[in-house]
């Protein structure tokens, strides 16, 4: 079947495409003549263009198109011609408007319509299967080869190709395997390639596609009669194929600027007639004032080839997810190439972004609550291990030494009430701490200060009670006001970090650029406590302290009462024997 195209010289038509060259339509008519025409009986270039008839063979696998309507749209099929039988035979099926015979039999020979409707007309196509009982189906096609020119040979089963299965391709020669290598190859897009052509070429070819559909194994065939004829200048004529877009999906921007490419081989000399030409969504390109499009021959390897460019100054909606089609067209057919546009997808980035951002934001929030509650989340960790853990030996016997600034501070009403009884209480009676407290603790000659070092670094913090009356130093020498515990105190804590010091402010403001360095470098390093006995302020002191204090052992790993700076032995002290480690026999023995 011949095709003819009229070339473009107006654009007032609108650019519409008659639907008679493969897709590609041309203006040869007017408008109305198109519009008139309700019912259309369209023939393939597979099959032959004055019986419509499509030659295959029995127990292949063949799948049918029609040929104006797409997967999305609505396909009736019947069988025999118009007004015949709706139903279709045993063995043959519609899916995505194509018709599926699985497999041919002999039984499905004859006529078979398509039909697409709309509101405004219903357009029908009649086709004919020819069914051969031989394992070869009879040729559509005829192709000639020029005799010592590379050739190719294309399986053109475009619909068993669409489907995304898992396929292997063959090649036969008047019905016998072709055995690749040498002058013969077929590539992974099954196109079988001489690299010269020779009269022995001349034949019946046939390309078989094993495909496997519904778990079940199934071949398709199509047949091609090849001539090899010697070249004679000037008069050779070869229908033209596209190299590229075959089906390319190019990603753009709505309004960017994008050019597409196309290349198509000629043949073997700059044909006249040859015309390229491209169509957007079955429009010409004149159509749209963003378009623009150039074509000139090139050779390469001895071959004529049309190289098109298409430029596309602003890509606006309606040319995104349409075929873009580069047509080529000469005497002896017509071949295309489609390319879509693809909006760029900002999904997949727009959501890490989010995500990024949710996580970040999670993050500084989960930060935030554990910074703020700290304290609280520490001591309450604590609570839950301390059943199973075990502190190990480090040669401490009381969790905190309990000393003055200034060192008469005792005196204060406030200083003692919190020194001599809130801290015991709430530390050593309710939370199980070990604490030494001068002038509650020691025992005659403890004042010694070889016996007041060791007690401090027999202790794991150095809790130091400040009062304002230390911004008083006396004869204007802060180092005074330090007593030996503090200074063995600090020096061990900035030397040796251990004991820690706890610092605790009680009875008002302190001015510690009064006190001595070592005391402004703790304030400065890690702060300090304010005591207060208001009832919100009290609960955050204590929940501070014991922040700072170290982790209360559990009841087994507890020492029994301390006296004099010794561990007590049942019925005596270190101090003095025959003393009980009850407190109230301590207080009584004092």
């Amino acid at each position: 079947m011949k095709a003819y195209v009229c070339p473009p010289t107006n654009k007032d038509d609108g650019g519409m495409l008659d639907p008679t060259v493969g897709g590609c339509r041309t203006r040869c008519g007017s408008r109305t003549d198109r519009q008139t025409a309700d019912l259309s009986i369209l023939s393939h270039p597979d099959h032959d263009g004055e019986t419509e008839t499509y030659r295959v063979s029995i127990g292949h696998l063949f799948l049918l198109r029609c040929l104006f309507a797409d997967n999305h749209d609505s396909v009736t099929w019947s069988r025999g011609g118009w007004g015949r039988d709706p139903s279709l035979p045993p063995g043959v099926e519609v899916r995505e408007g194509l018709l599926w015979f699985l497999p041919v039999q002999m039984s499905h020979d004859g006529f078979y319509t398509c039909e697409k409707r709309d509101p405004h007309r219903a357009v029908r196509a009649t086709f004919g299967v020819s069914v051969s009982r031989g394992q070869c189906p009879d040729p559509p096609e005829n192709k000639s080869l020029s005799l010592e020119v590379p050739g190719s040979l294309s399986c053109k089963q475009k619909e068993i190709f669409n489907l995304t299965h898992t396929r292997n391709v063959r090649w036969m020669k008047d019905c016998r395997p072709i055995e690749g290598g040498g002058r013969v190859t077929v590539d992974e897009g099954g196109i079988l390639r001489l690299s010269a052509a020779s009269q022995e070429d001349s034949g019946k070819y046939t390309c078989l596609v094993d495909i496997s559909v519904d778990g079940q194994k199934y071949t398709a065939a199509r047949s091609i009669r090849v001539t090899v004829d010697k070249v004679v200048e000037g008069t050779l004529v070869v229908k033209p194929e596209v190299v590229y877009p075959q089906h390319k999906v190019v990603v753009v921007e709505e309004g960017a600027r994008v050019e597409l490419k196309c290349l198509a081989s000629i043949g073997f000399s700059e044909d006249r007639e040859t015309l390229m030409y491209w169509t957007v969504n079955e429009t010409y390109s004149e159509a749209h004032k963003e378009l623009g499009f150039s074509w000139n021959f090139v050779r390469r390897r001895g071959m004529v080839f049309g190289e098109s460019t298409l430029s596309i100054s602003n890509v606006r909606r309606h040319f995104l997810n349409v075929p873009i089609s580069c047509c080529v067209l000469n005497s002896a057919g017509f071949q295309k190439g489609v390319a879509w546009l693809q909006e760029a997808d900002h999904r997949a980035l727009h959501t890490a972004v989010g995500l990024g951002l949710s996580s970040s934001l999670a993050l500084l929030l989960l930060f935030a609550l554990l910074l703020f509650f700290r304290v609280d989340l520490v001591l309450a960790c604590r609570k839950l291990l301390r059943p199973f853990s075990k502190r190990a030996p480090d040669g401490k016997l009381y969790d905190a030494y309990v000393s003055f600034l200034p060192p008469d501070a005792p005196r204060s009403a406030a200083t003692a009430s919190l020194a001599l009884g809130l801290l015991p209480e709430e530390l050593e009676t309710q939370h199980g701490y070990s604490l030494y407290i001068p002038g509650r603790d020691d025992c005659p000659g403890d004042a010694v200060h070889d016996v007041v070092a060791a007690t401090v670094r027999r202790c794991r913090r150095l809790i130091i009670i400040i009062s304002p009356e230390a911004n008083r130093p006396p004869h204007g020498r802060t180092e005074e006001q330090l007593c030996y515990e503090q200074k063995v105190g600090l020096h061990d804590a900035l030397t040796l970090n251990d004991p820690r010091v706890i610092l605790v402010e009680v009875g008002g403001a302190v001015d510690y650029s009064r006190l001595p360095e070592s005391l402004r470098y703790v304030r400065r390093r890690q702060g300090a406590l304010r005591w207060s006995s208001t009832g919100a302020a009290s609960t955050s002191f204590w929940k501070s302290l014991r922040y700072h204090m170290p982790p209360v052992p559990p009841p087994s790993d507890q020492p029994g009462w301390v006296v004099c700076g010794q561990p007590a032995v049942r019925g005596g002290s270190a101090c003095s024997p025959g003393v009980s480690m009850n407190p109230e026999a301590m207080v009584e023995s004092s």
